[in-house]
C-alpha cells in the first residue's frame, strides 16, 4: 500500500510526471547535461535547458529523445533516474509505471522504452499509445461505438487516430511536429533578417506568439 505507481510521458520536448493520489509532480524539459569523458549526469531538466548553448567543450547537453523515441538510452535511463527521484522518497519501493509511447513506433523501439523503464527502477511497465492516453485524458468515452479523432502535437512527433470501442481503429505519426516549427522560426530571423537566434529563443517565440490559446502564467 505504500507504493506509488506513475504515469511518465516521455516526450521529445518535455517529460511528464503523474503520480497516483498527487496529480502531476513533474513538467520539465527533456534535457540532459552530462560530462563528455564520464558520462556522468551534470543536470537535467529545467537546470539543464539554462545551460544549452552556454557549455565548456567538457560537458555537453543533449535531448536524449529523438522523435518521440530514445535516441541515446543511458542518458534517457539516467534522465528517468533523476526524474523519478526529485519525485519521490529513496525508502519508497520499487512501483508500476506507465508510459506514453507514439503509436508508430516498432516492436524495437517499445522494447528500448520499456527496458529504459525497468533499469531506471520500475517491476512492472506498461505501454499506451499517445493518441489513446490523450483522449483518456481529455475525458472522451473511448469505448463508445462511434469514431473520436485525436491530433496530439508533440515535440518529435504528431499524432493523428481516430478511437472507438477502446481501440484506435486507424491513425498515423508523422514525425514532423513542434521542434520542426522551432527549427522553421530560426531560418525565418537568418534568411529574413540576417538575424541567428538560439533554440530556447525561438521555443518562446513560439509559444508567447503562436499560440492561438492564453498561456497560463507561471507561478
Amino acid at each position: 500500500m505504500f507504493s506509488n505507481d506513475i504515469a511518465i510521458d516521455l516526450g521529445t520536448a518535455n517529460t511528464l510526471i503523474y503520480m497516483k493520489g498527487k496529480g502531476i509532480v513533474l513538467n520539465e524539459p527533456s534535457i540532459v547535461t552530462y560530462d563528455v569523458t564520464s558520462r556522468k549526469i551534470i543536470a537535467i531538466g529545467e537546470e539543464s535547458k539554462k545551460m544549452m548553448g552556454r557549455v565548456h567543450k567538457e560537458l555537453n547537453t543533449i535531448r536524449p529523445m529523438k522523435d518521440g523515441v530514445i535516441a541515446d538510452f543511458e542518458i534517457a535511463e539516467g534522465m528517468i533516474k533523476e526524474f523519478i527521484k526529485k519525485i519521490s522518497s529513496s525508502w519508497m519501493p520499487s512501483r508500476r509505471i506507465v508510459i506514453c509511447v507514439p503509436s508508430g513506433i516498432t516492436e524495437v523501439e517499445k522494447r528500448a522504452v520499456r527496458d529504459t523503464a525497468e533499469h531506471a527502477g520500475a517491476k512492472e511497465v506498461w505501454l499506451i499509445s499517445e493518441p489513446m492516453a490523450a483522449a483518456i485524458g481529455i475525458g472522451l468515452d473511448v469505448m463508445a461505438p462511434y469514431g473520436n479523432m485525436i491530433v496530439d502535437i508533440g515535440g518529435g512527433t504528431t499524432e493523428i487516430a481516430v478511437i472507438a470501442l477502446s481501440g484506435i481503429t486507424n491513425g498515423t505519426s508523422i514525425r514532423i511536429a513542434g521542434d520542426e516549427l522551432t527549427e522553421s522560426i530560426i531560418r525565418f530571423f537568418r534568411n529574413n533578417h540576417n538575424i541567428l537566434i538560439g533554440e530556447r529563443t525561438a521555443e518562446e517565440i513560439k509559444c508567447q506568439v503562436g499560440s492561438v490559446m492564453p498561456l497560463r502564467k507561471k507561478l
